[in-house]
């Protein structure tokens, strides 16, 4: 039997039970304090794009009922006949964010040398193709001339110059999923990309995204944008379709061949002239269409 005067322990359960609560409340005030004394850190914003005009190119367009015919050097019959203006874009371009690209574009606008190609792609309610390149003597097609030695573009592949969506109509964008220029031209070590496209809405063209560079805007004639995006193209029928499927399926080269006809429009749009607009201060904001 415990003597009266014998010290009496506390219960391990209540001690235990204590010490766990005072541990719990100490923890808490930690912590609390920790979450208003350390900094946070920021989250990380996307980069800032550099979209100031730097430069402004204009392009005439024209049109003619029909489409074009193949003609030779030699031939001195007029490749157009009764052409009519169609109306002029005014484009602002990206200098400062895609100087290479900018420069290619701009020059091939102030040697002329899109002048007389065509629009040879229009895909309704998505954008327009202009530019191609090709070894025939076909009338319409690019075909840069040595002197004008175009730097190689190394922006192509750069991830950074993809950043730029193609979110609008007006949007000026350089072909590189979307290029058809005849394979004989691209095996040229000289061979330099210049086909470029222009969206033409209403909605915008996702599938262009993050695989062609968008290197400007169109500043003023949007309404010819959508001129041009109204023109019947050629389109296939599905039997068509199908045999040209079956020929790919069997290796047949003619059925990348055929399907250079599909999209094209059924009148004649080309270029009449180019140019470079001089202004007093080129770099701005551009103004969205």
């Amino acid at each position: 039997m415990a003597s009266p005067l014998s010290p009496i322990h506390p219960l391990p359960f209540l001690s235990s039970s204590s010490t766990a609560t005072t541990l719990t409340r100490r923890s808490l005030l930690l912590s609390s304090t920790l979450t208003t004394t350390l900094p946070t850190t920021p989250l990380s914003l996307p980069p800032q794009l550099d979209t100031n005009i730097t430069d402004r190119v204009y392009l005439d367009f024209s049109l003619c009922p029909t489409y074009f015919r193949n003609a030779t050097a030699a031939d001195s019959i007029p490749l157009f006949s009764d052409p009519s203006p169609l109306g002029r874009l005014v484009l602002g371009l990206y200098g400062n964010l895609l100087p290479l690209t900018v420069s290619t574009f701009k020059r091939m606008c102030t040697s002329s040398s899109y002048k007389n190609t065509l629009v040879h792609k229009i895909f309704p309610g998505q954008f327009f193709q202009a530019g191609r390149q090709g070894r025939s003597r076909e009338y319409g097609e690019v075909r840069l001339p040595p002197a004008l030695d175009l730097p190689r573009n190394t922006e192509t592949v750069d991830s950074k110059a993809f950043l730029l969506k193609h979110s609008r109509p007006g949007v000026v964008s350089l072909c590189l999923s979307e290029n058809d220029d005849d394979d004989e031209v691209k095996l040229d070590s000289e061979y330099r990309n210049v086909e470029f496209l222009i969206t033409t809405g209403p909605g915008p063209c996702p599938q262009l995204d993050n695989n062609n560079i968008v290197f400007g805007t169109v500043l003023e004639g949007l309404a010819f944008v959508t001129a041009i995006a109204s023109i019947p193209t050629y389109k296939p029928s599905e039997r068509i379709r199908q045999l040209n499927d079956l020929a790919e399926f069997f290796g047949d080269e003619r059925a990348q061949k055929g399907r250079t006809l599909w999209n094209r429009p059924l009148k004649t749009v080309y270029i009449s002239d180019c140019g470079e607009l001089q202004v007093t201060k080129p770099s701005m904001s551009p103004t969205l269409p």
